[in-house]
């Protein structure tokens, strides 16, 4: 599809912080960039642990950035995510965790070569 000016960007913004990513076990960077309907942006990276349920996803750290900041659900419109890896898209749990702040969120990721978007209610079917 043909991205709007707000997703093309959101995508470069995540395409960026990916690079700040703390992945020594794995070597795969996920940044996210998170914009709330107020205009604000928030960037997430993951961030892996030696223990590794303690990794937190980047999609996980943007929200909390975004929840820190006084954003509540219902605030957030667009999510773009970027990977190093090929087929890439939000895990099971970041689905879920945005799924708590809305519905209705356009998600941005490549996926087989192609741009996706998405509304998390596509994402996360049959909640």
């Amino acid at each position: 599809p043909k991205l709007t000016k707000t997703q093309s960007d959101l995508l470069q913004k995540a395409e960026m912080i990916k690079e700040n990513a703390y992945s020594p076990y794995s070597n795969y960077k996920v940044g996210a960039a998170l914009k709330a309907k107020n205009g604000k942006v928030y960037l997430g990276c993951n961030v892996e642990n030696a223990a590794y349920g303690d990794t937190i996803c980047a999609e996980r750290s943007a929200i909390c950035s975004a929840i820190a900041d006084g954003c509540k659900p219902g605030d957030f419109e667009t999510m773009a995510v970027s990977s190093n890896g090929k087929n890439f898209s939000p895990c099971g749990s970041c689905r879920q965790v945005l799924n708590e702040f809305g519905q209705d969120i356009d998600i941005v990721f490549e996926f087989g070569g192609e741009i996706h978007v998405n509304k998390l209610s596509e994402l996360l079917p049959k909640r």
